[in-house]
């Protein structure tokens, strides 16, 4: 009994001294480090719109919302372009599109069934004229009416870009019973996140 209790108390101390040797040894040969407060900040699709197509992304030349263009003289087989840029200032890659907005009030002889708009990609050259060769691919063509119940998807604009537009506005067929009637629509540029 003696020599079991002696066998136990050695080995007992044994164990101890190893057990402390590896705890000395593993507490000096780790550590950690921690990363705190880490911040998350959502992106948010900010799209802007040129005041001027000749000049750049200044803040003073972007705007939400311009004045829209004023056209006369519409008749049948009528057509003309209204050029404009839309500025991605948003932290990631936008998917644009657009729609046709407008209060039946605000067209009480229903021109918005006879006009059509067909967005192009417009290639300028940076002088805000559309030059021979700068209409790019089409977007679609649809009357005013079409634009506001489906819209038209522009495609994607990357962080920063500017995407320049033609919109041309035409008429097929006017009736004689719209002539000196008028009508007045806002076009939407909406973008969301890819």
């Amino acid at each position: 009994m003696k020599t079991l209790k002696k066998f136990a108390y050695v080995y007992g101390l044994l164990m101890l001294v190893v057990i402390t040797t590896v705890g000395v040894t593993y507490a000096a040969f780790t550590d950690k480090a921690s990363v705190l407060g880490a911040t998350f900040s959502a992106g948010s699709a900010d799209i802007k719109l040129l005041l001027d197509i000749t000049k750049g992304v200044e803040t003073s030349n972007l705007a939400e919302d311009l004045q829209g263009p004023t056209f006369s003289g519409i008749g049948p087989n009528w057509s003309a372009d209204y050029l404009m840029k839309v500025y991605n200032n948003a932290s990631s890659t936008l998917l644009l599109s657009s729609a046709a907005n407008y209060e039946t009030a605000t067209d009480p002889d229903e021109l918005r069934s006879y006009i059509y708009v067909e967005p192009f990609v417009w290639n300028d050259n940076g002088n805000g004229l559309l030059d021979a060769g700068e209409l790019g691919q089409s977007y679609g063509k649809k009357t005013i009416v079409k634009w506001k119940t489906e819209g038209l998807s522009l495609g994607q604009a990357a962080t920063g870009e500017v995407k320049a537009l033609v919109l041309r506005f035409s008429t097929d067929t006017l009736p004689d019973t719209k002539q000196g009637k008028s009508g007045v629509f806002d076009f939407v540029f909406s973008s969301a996140g890819l």
